[in-house]
């Protein structure tokens, strides 16, 4: 059976990266003669199968023609008599079209090695145009890469514009959209991934709610970088550097929708952005399918985050309800995700990006202290119902009002 290793594992080896996942192709079998070999079938749209000790997938070569609109609309040929070089050439990138055999010798038919030494991704042929999926993917990558030096081909740049002028972009479905941004707010620069999509219409189509934030203007003397789609991109990456979690990142990102159906005639000025931001975050989540617990961290940030800046200036009773709204009184809770996406709002401005956040510590004190305030005097009123509620909320407030 021959068998090479193909795709990400030889790029990452190449670039001295840590290898993840390692896939195969294999040349010459059907899929009979596999599952006789004891290879586990798992593929679905084509012959892809599990390796009975390694559980490593391992795909047979395959030629794919186009039949109809969309990703899927593909007729695949995994024939035993498909060439490696056949195989390869329906790869999207370069970098991503070399193969290495078990000895570690390189095939590489496409001039990927010299991609990878010149930090370019190349399509490898016009057939990239086929593959709505390959805009997502090359956008992830440059996330990923960016750190590297990587930039996009001009020609290939150009045949993503072609992608997304011919409405394949538009056949999308939302749980394929969701899974390549969570991969890629996972990535090192995930504020590339939107501005890849961006910069080729992408993003208009896939996330129109982030795409219109770009050009609309915020008062420089609070916003230097002026743009709030570039904020909202700088905030997403203090994110990345404050956190590791996702849906703080997510957060971040999200949490300035509401600037951008701000009315003209206010402009640069956005009254009521919070509430405007939560109701657009709440339409976002629902056509992508975005998961709850995404969703309920982006929707307190979208309208609390200015509570969060000013925290100083906040009433006792005013902080107490935002630590309820947070559910800051209860052990599963997400006040810390909050504050950390408050945080990279706040640095995630031109000349801010080293600033200190001492809101961040303020808000984390409050939230201890009104959560270990003593509130036994009001379950021992004999107090029924809502009264119990507030009871406690007003001992709360008076721990909070008297730690100063």
């Amino acid at each position: 059976m021959k068998t090479y290793l193909v795709g990400g594992a030889v790029r990452d080896k190449l670039l001295n990266r840590p290898v993840t996942e390692r896939d195969w192709v294999v040349l010459g079998e059907t899929p009979e003669s596999m599952l006789q070999r004891g290879f586990r079938a798992v593929g679905k749209d084509f012959p892809v199968f599990l390796h009975p000790k390694t559980n490593e997938e391992y795909a047979l070569a395959r030629t794919e023609r186009k039949t109809a609109k969309g990703y899927k609309g593909f007729s695949v040929d995994a024939s035993p008599d498909v060439t490696l070089e056949q195989d390869l050439l329906r790869r999207d990138l370069t970098i991503n079209a070399i193969a290495m055999t078990k000895q570690g010798e390189l095939i590489d038919p496409y001039g990927g090695q010299l991609d990878l030494e010149s930090r370019l991704f190349r399509h490898v042929s016009p057939a990239f145009v086929e593959d709505p999926v390959r805009v997502l993917r090359l956008a992830r990558f440059a996330a990923r890469y960016a750190p590297l030096g990587f930039k996009i081909a001009p020609e290939t740049q150009t045949l993503m514009r072609e992608i997304v002028d011919a409405g394949e972009v538009d056949t999308l479905v939302p749980e394929r959209i969701w899974a390549e941004v969570v991969k890629a707010l996972g990535e090192e620069q995930p504020s590339q991934f939107f501005y890849t999509l961006k910069n080729c219409g992408a993003l208009a189509k896939i996330v129109p709610e982030i795409d219109a934030l770009f050009g609309v203007p915020q008062p420089a003397i609070y916003h230097p970088e002026i743009d709030c789609g570039v904020h909202s991109l700088m905030s997403l990456e203090q994110a990345a550097l404050l956190s590791p979690r996702l849906e703080v990142r997510f957060a971040a990102l999200v949490h300035d929708l509401g600037k951008a159906i701000s009315p003209k005639d206010n402009l640069p000025h956005h009254y009521g952005h919070e509430a405007n931001g939560a109701l657009i975050v709440e339409k976002l989540c629902a056509r992508l399918r975005v998961p709850n617990h995404f969703k309920a961290l982006a929707l307190h940030v979208a309208q609390y985050h200015t509570h969060c800046h000013k925290v100083e200036e906040l009433r006792a009773t005013t902080l107490v309800d935002l630590l309820q709204t947070l559910g800051a009184f209860k052990p599963d809770n997400h006040v810390q995700e909050f504050i950390l996406a408050c945080e990279a709002d706040a640095c995630g401005r031109l000349g801010f990006e080293q600033s200190e956040y001492p809101q961040a510590e303020i808000l984390r004190r409050a939230a201890y202290i009104a959560a270990n305030a003593d509130t036994s005097a009001a379950l021992n009123r004999g107090l029924q119902g809502a009264k119990i509620g507030e009871a406690i909320r007003q001992l709360r407030v008076q721990a909070v009002n008297s730690a100063g």
